[in-house]
């Protein structure tokens, strides 16, 4: 049986990494794994990061792959807990898909890469939640409909009890190392992308990458 305190303390170990490495949350180490894979976003992109808060996938984006060029939009319910935000990021706060903040969302797109880590409120009702991470994925899927430029890239997060979304058609999913290990996510899928095949057989499902035709 899996030691639960072994991988509590694993988890442990990136949020500390996080912080000595100026990143607000230890989510930032999940998308460097993709990018390590996928290689989605690469120098003078222009990125958005929706549900973006506390702001770890922002700066990493910001530091690591744009390094100054290119340019990035960032957009959650909460402000990013980032000091200073880069010059190259233009951050909201509000509903992504509402009318007011989509329509700014619009102006300054269309998007080389649009990624997503934004999970729902949770209720402890499996059913509810499962309800809500589904609609929540949805609406940044149709975003990147219209938004996502071709041959541009998504990563987006779903809860792994939504997997009738697997059964419409190619999916890639994958954990990344630093997922802890209570979070089961799967990804949903569209016809007009090309999911990249990343499983893990000791895991459950995580954060899903795709490429737009």
């Amino acid at each position: 049986m899996p030691n639960i305190n072994s991988r509590r303390d694993k988890a442990d170990s990136y949020t500390q990494r996080a912080h000595k490495e100026g990143y607000p949350a230890r989510s930032v180490y999940k998308l460097e794994e993709i990018q390590k894979n996928f290689r989605l976003i690469k120098k003078g992109d222009k990125v958005l990061d929706v549900g973006a808060a506390p702001g770890s996938w922002t700066l990493y984006v910001c530091r690591e792959l744009l390094k100054g060029e290119g340019s990035m939009v960032s957009v959650d319910l909460n402000p990013l807990s980032i000091s200073p935000i880069p010059p190259i990021v233009t951050a909201f706060v509000g509903d992504a898909f509402s009318k007011e903040i989509r329509a700014k969302l619009v102006e300054l797109g269309p998007y080389d890469a649009i990624i997503s880590d934004a999970a729902p409120m949770t209720t402890g009702n499996r059913s509810v939640d499962t309800s809500r991470s589904e609609w929540l994925a949805e609406q940044v899927v149709l975003l990147s409909e219209e938004q996502l430029r071709p041959h541009g890239n998504l990563v987006l997060k779903i809860f792994q009890a939504a997997a009738r979304w697997r059964s419409s058609g190619r999916c890639g999913s994958g954990l990344p190392k630093s997922n802890r290990s209570s979070q089961k996510r799967a990804g949903k899928i569209r016809s007009r992308y090309t999911w990249s095949d990343w499983t893990r057989s000791d895991q459950p499902l995580s954060l899903m990458t795709c490429t737009s035709s």
